[in-house]
């Protein structure tokens, strides 16, 4: 395979651990790797990608998604609930899903990622109905050409012993456990460069018992793994925690061994002080959630206070019924407002945002191999034209989050394009589509 010259960028954004930008920015991508980075790079023979008029970043890190649900955007019912009556209106409309929904909406899900800038991306998969397998979108994400981290997720506790999902959707426990140690064993790659790594993901406190948390903790550290759960989203979180446990949900992860560098949690928009302050001691990761926290009214994140205390902070879009969007620069955007919302237009700049979007989602995932431009980490690359209306007249690269555009030109992963001049380029995306929506017709029609 030859080599790749990205060659000529505007500005080429490496967050690396100077936190260069190099203006007429080369990048040499050699067997997936960056080999070069610098001005007026030799070609050597290798394929030029010409970058004049673009800006260049490294590939956005996406922590936190259900892509099943791009089948369910907009559900009516559910389009101005609180999340716990959401999830009652959803969970019997995903009850009829199988293994090609999960497929189909996989490939779309990471599409509109891809588009969006982002080469990894973590998927938290907690309901299997009708033979439905984590392999189904495992083998999604080898078609679309997307870093996949993929969650084996777990509901156990129905309506029936007090828990939210009906029962038809959760499982036994030991079953749960014996197909997590099936899809580790099968497909998680801890080396460097692995296009799959695969973690355990009890899907929350109030859908698993506190033994299935405890064991899937034990569980993840025999396997070297790590581990995933929704925290602290909203009130009815908190006063759920309280009632049925007796403590904070920071105190509840703790106790049951779901603090520490192997771990991260999505959300956690009502950690109080004492919360944030264990999670940066311990080394736990956040996904932060804007868009999706804003549309289900759940609050605005600490995330400056998270950040400033040494928290490891990412992003992640959620489901596509609840953001509805899968659009990651656009979240990054939002998280910038959100915080100047709430702390003060000084609260958190566009480049710190695009930090959070790429080196820190890396971080949260355990992926020190990607989330930067710099010789020897993988050739995950973002490039963006910013020659049209979006951005014309900004002065500053900020302007990718400030003004836009919110679509790439070209994306790398592994040094493979996915995306060319606008377009995917490993799957026919128009005929993805199509089916994806007969699906939703039919889900639609039971």
């Amino acid at each position: 395979m030859a080599d790749i010259l990205i060659k000529g960028a505007d500005t080429l954004v490496t967050m690396d651990d100077t936190r260069r930008e190099i203006a007429g920015g080369d990048i040499r991508i050699s067997g997936g790797v960056i080999a070069e980075v610098g001005q007026n790079l030799p070609t050597n023979g290798a394929e030029v990608v010409h970058a004049k008029g673009c800006v260049v970043t490294p590939g956005l890190v996406n922590t936190h998604h259900h892509l099943y649900q791009t089948l369910t955007r907009a559900v009516p019912g559910g389009q101005d609930a609180l999340l716990f009556g959401w999830l009652q209106t959803l969970y019997p409309i995903w009850a009829n899903f199988g293994p090609e929904e999960m497929r189909i909406s996989a490939m779309i899900g990471l599409s509109e990622l891809a588009l969006s800038g982002c080469t990894l991306s973590s998927d938290h998969l907690y309901l299997f109905p009708n033979g439905s397998r984590l392999d189904d979108t495992i083998e999604a994400a080898h078609e679309v050409g997307l870093r996949f981290h993929p969650i084996r997720g777990a509901m156990s506790i129905g309506e029936s012993d007090g828990g939210l999902p009906p029962d038809s959707l959760v499982e036994d426990e030991a079953a749960i456990l014996e197909d997590c140690i099936r899809v580790v064993d099968r497909f998680h790659d801890a080396s460097d460069g692995a296009m799959v790594r695969v973690g355990i993901a009890p899907c929350s406190p109030f859908s698993v018992s506190r033994d299935l948390m405890r064991d899937a903790a034990l569980l993840a550290r025999d396997k070297g793994v790590m581990l995933h759960t929704h925290l602290a989203e909203n009130d009815e979180d908190i006063a759920y925690s309280l009632e049925k446990f007796g403590c904070r949900p920071g105190q509840y992860a703790e106790d049951l061994g779901w603090t520490g560098d192997d771990v991260w949690h999505a959300h956690c928009v009502k950690l109080d002080a004492q919360e944030i302050d264990l999670f940066a001691k311990s080394g736990t990761g956040v996904a932060h959630c804007p868009c999706s926290n804003c549309r289900l009214g759940s609050g605005i994140a600490p995330v400056r206070q998270m950040r400033d205390a040494g928290v490891n902070v990412a992003l992640g879009v959620d489901g596509s019924a609840s953001n509805d969007a899968g659009n990651l620069v656009a979240e990054a955007r939002q998280a910038m407002l959100l915080q100047r919302v709430q702390n003060g237009a000084d609260a958190m700049s566009a480049r710190e945002a695009l930090e959070i979007a790429t080196r820190g989602g890396a971080a949260v995932l355990g992926r020190h191999d990607c989330g930067q431009i710099a010789v020897g980490k993988r050739a995950d690359i973002a490039v963006w034209d910013v020659s049209g209306v979006e951005s014309a007249g900004s002065w500053d690269a900020a302007a990718l989050l400030l003004a836009g555009p919110t679509r790439v030109r070209d994306l790398f992963v592994e040094g493979r394009q996915v995306v060319q001049d606008g377009q995917m380029a490993t799957i026919d995306l128009p005929r993805v589509i199509e089916r994806q929506n007969m699906l939703a017709r039919g889900l639609m029609e039971r």
